[in-house]
């Protein structure tokens, strides 16, 4: 009997050992997929960063006419400031991640940079449109093909139909986020029309350019008729290489008649990003089809190839990933609870919780019974008084720790205790940033 007893001890310890396992390594996977598409976008404004800055430091082209379209590159810039910071801020909370040692915190770490690492990548691929109309602007200003007038009237036009989706991803907020993203291909496809087209119209008046030229080469010819020379605008000898191509957009903001092709190895990327819940499906399925080209943009997330969306984890389990409580039924935002109490707000702060890690970032929804029930009833004065209320629990956890260590606690050692909290109290291990 005791051989058996120690023998069903042994496997359900055995059993647990290889549970935890499963758990650190997809852990690990996501925070790897998580580190590749921080490096994949961050190579992209690297890209954009160094072609704003040669635009600008030309000086002919775009930084010519008197400096009147200086301003649509710094427009550029700026839109890359801001790209940069939620990069910056999103590498810094995957660091913080790899120095948890429990992989459930690791993954809420990893959420957290989630919205960040979406506006970011989407930003960067409407920042490689506005790219291209720079780049497209420079040419032709640089080989004289088109009214200076006109495209200066275009560019303001563009611009603004830019600027919506472009506050709207710089707001930070999840759901503006998202719901500029599931735009972004209409609109994409949209700029790449009439971008098309401009291309076109200077096409066909360089055609006619050539045409003159011919004229005037055959009458210079004629020395008695040297007085009917025209007065023509000064273009090179051959045909400049923009015109004729197809242009269409790329994550590298590169316009000539390029197309992104999205490989496998990036789509199972995103697929472990998605399944473990820290990109939304429809933001990766609108970069999927922008990157993919025109004929895919105006198309819906249903409408995208069933390997692609296969590959993806396309399934009712991955479209609620972000669906919480009452709040994906539609119904009013339950309670957000902060698992490290807001009073001692300065306690947490000298400890390291700052910045992108302040405990604003670190609350959880939760049915209002739920939430009332930790506090020990609806009364919280009251519940202070119970030993079990989380916020009496978790500070008396917290200075015990303190006292035993003989020092202060760093911050993730105190993500570790509260970590072990949290799934005694049946708390979602997923944190939704304070909203007031």
């Amino acid at each position: 009997m005791h051989r058996r007893r120690a023998s069903r001890e042994d496997e359900t310890a055995e059993g647990l050992d290889n549970a935890e396992r499963v758990t650190r390594q997809s852990a690990l996977a996501a925070q790897l997929a998580f580190r590749g598409a921080v490096l994949d976008v961050s190579g992209s404004t690297r890209r954009i960063s160094a072609e704003l800055s040669r635009l600008k430091a030309s000086g002919r082209g775009i930084a010519g006419v008197n400096g009147v379209f200086i301003p649509f590159v710094d427009y550029g810039a700026e839109q890359l400031r801001w790209i940069d910071a939620q990069l910056a801020a999103t590498t810094r909370l995957v660091q913080a991640a790899s120095e948890v040692e429990d992989p459930d915190m690791q993954l809420a770490l990893l959420r957290l940079a989630g919205p960040r690492l979406e506006a970011a990548m989407m930003g960067s691929l409407l920042l490689a449109v506005w790219l291209d109309f720079l780049q497209f602007a420079d040419a032709v200003l640089t080989q004289h093909l088109y009214s200076v007038e006109r495209l200066l009237v275009g560019m303001y036009r563009w611009r603004e139909m830019l600027e919506p989706a472009m506050t709207a991803l710089a707001s930070q907020e999840p759901g503006q986020v998202e719901a500029a993203s599931q735009d972004l291909p209409a609109l994409v496809g949209h700029l790449t029309g009439e971008l098309a087209t401009t291309i076109e119209t200077v096409r066909k008046g360089a055609e006619n350019i050539a045409k003159v030229l011919v004229l005037k080469e055959a009458i210079e010819a004629l020395t008695m008729l040297s007085a009917m020379r025209f007065s023509l605008p000064s273009v090179p000898p051959s045909a400049p290489v923009l015109l004729g191509m197809g242009l269409s957009v790329g994550s590298d903001g590169v316009m000539m008649g390029t197309r992104i092709v999205v490989s496998a190895e990036w789509v199972e990327m995103m697929r472990h990003l998605v399944r473990a819940g820290l990109l939304s499906l429809p933001v990766v399925s609108a970069a999927v089809r922008i990157q993919a080209g025109q004929v895919m943009m105006a198309q819906s997330h249903d409408a995208l190839p069933r390997g692609v969306r296969e590959a993806l984890g396309d399934g009712p389990e991955v479209r609620a990933m972000r669906q919480t409580s009452r709040t994906g039924a539609g119904m009013n935002k339950p309670p957000r609870h902060h698992v490290l109490p807001k009073e001692f707000r300065e306690w947490f702060e000298r400890r390291g919780f700052t910045g992108e890690m302040d405990i604003d970032q670190f609350c959880v929804e939760m049915e209002q019974a739920h939430h009332e029930a930790i506090h020990g009833g609806g009364d919280w004065k009251l519940g202070r008084t119970w030993a079990g209320e989380w916020n009496r629990m978790i500070m008396e956890t917290l200075s015990e720790a303190e006292v035993t260590a003989g020092r202060m606690l760093t911050r993730n050692e105190i993500l570790k205790i509260v970590a072990e909290r949290m799934k005694v109290y049946r708390l979602p291990m997923n944190f939704t940033r304070w909203g007031g």
